[in-house]
């Protein structure tokens, strides 16, 4: 019989927006070069995920909010040199380095949109960005385009490494965080 005390710390719509988000990002990814009205209805959806997040990050419940785990970097780069030295401090919500590996996606997240959402104007003459096409020519066209896949690559570059931090510090800390972003549930913590 499991006796594992545990606390609620991830809210349902913190959860949905973190799978929808996995989920449109895969798709995006994997239509880039076939699918283009895939490709885009998944870049919306992304961009459309980005704005609840970030008015949740203000209003949304303890844990879900940005004053909740965004820490300055001195804070991070202590926190990292623990995780090395293999005595981390265990977080309810987000670690140090996790807050930061939150804000790095959600910014890598919104600018590869934005530079999608120009190239799509700027090339198809399309799109929210279809007015600005004249304006930015082939030139300007053509460099949201390689912008929009360098930060592509970069967000997968950055969701390998969340993805092995998340391993690391499950292992580190005896929990399943994977588990956590399922059921909103964390083992209760001796320390906040």
């Amino acid at each position: 019989m499991n006796t594992e005390v545990t606390e609620y710390v991830w809210d349902p719509l913190v959860r949905l927006f973190h799978w929808s988000l996995v989920t449109a990002y895969a798709v995006a990814w994997a239509t880039g070069d076939d699918w283009m009205t895939l490709h885009e209805f998944a870049g919306y959806v992304i961009g459309g995920l980005l704005l609840f997040r970030l008015s949740w990050g203000v209003i949304g419940t303890r844990h879900a909010r940005f004053g909740d785990f965004v820490r300055p970097p001195r804070e991070v780069i202590a926190y990292l040199m623990d995780v090395v030295r293999g005595r981390p401090r265990r977080y309810v919500g987000h670690n140090p380095a996790g807050g930061a590996m939150v804000v790095l996606l959600l910014v890598t997240l919104l600018l590869t949109v934005v530079t999608g959402v120009l190239a799509l104007g700027g090339e198809e003459f399309r799109g929210p960005a279809a007015g600005l096409a004249i304006r930015m020519g082939d030139d300007g066209a053509e460099f949201f385009e390689e912008a929009h896949e360098v930060l592509a690559n970069f967000t997968l570059l950055l969701i390998f490494a969340h993805v092995a931090g998340v391993i690391l510090a499950s292992f580190q800390h005896h929990e399943n965080l994977v588990r956590a972003m399922f059921t909103g549930r964390k083992p209760r913590a001796t320390n906040h």
